[in-house]
């Protein structure tokens, strides 16, 4: 019995794991008024009729916090790069001249910084409630095993390891939060 439970915790940790790696790569994608390539990652490319992310037709580099340069493979790839980033509608105005691409990385207003916060919490409480939904299926799962013999002083100690593990996740969700808002909100 204690295999099944050990079982039941290990794939709710892996799930709720998951769940805060998906988050953190959510997080890279918002912009903090600094440059990074994660934003970019997103953007897709017409490479000769796939659509390709830009990192596998481009070198992508950050010369300076404000900027992001954009070096094609091909100089053929100049026009299709430039054209996603500007269809990506990203809020990014791609500069071309001929050899690189460059994008610079508007400075970020009182206003516009609140909604990214705000966009970030929300962010933050969509993992929050996936967390959630993992901690209430492996409850179910356990209830489920005190029909095939399990004793029930056994059931409530593994509800509690499962409520503690949940509130692990939510913590480091929550440290998350603050430190995207914290970056967000510096000028």
């Amino acid at each position: 019995m204690s295999d099944d439970i050990t079982l039941c915790i290990e794939t709710m940790q892996e799930s709720m794991q998951n769940s805060l790696v998906f988050f953190e790569k959510e997080l890279d994608k918002i912009r903090a008024g600094k440059a990074n390539v994660k934003m970019l990652d997103s953007v897709k490319v017409d490479y000769y009729g796939t659509m390709t992310p830009i990192a596998q037709v481009a070198s992508l580099s950050i010369p300076d916090p404000k900027q992001i340069m954009i070096q094609p493979w091909e100089k053929s790839m100049i026009t299709p790069i430039e054209k996603a980033i500007m269809a990506a509608n990203l809020g990014f105005n791609p500069q071309n001249n001929g050899e690189v691409i460059r994008v610079i990385v508007p400075t970020l207003t009182e206003e516009r910084r609140k909604e990214l916060v705000k966009k970030v919490k929300q962010e933050g409480e969509q993992v929050k409630v996936t967390i959630r939904n993992t901690r209430r299926t492996a409850n179910t799962t356990i209830k489920e095993l005190k029909d095939s013999g399990l004793p029930e002083d056994v059931i409530k100690k593994t509800e509690v390891t499962i409520q503690k593990i949940t509130d692990e996740f939510i913590e480091k969700v929550d440290k998350y939060i603050e430190v995207k808002e914290k970056e967000i909100m510096t000028i």
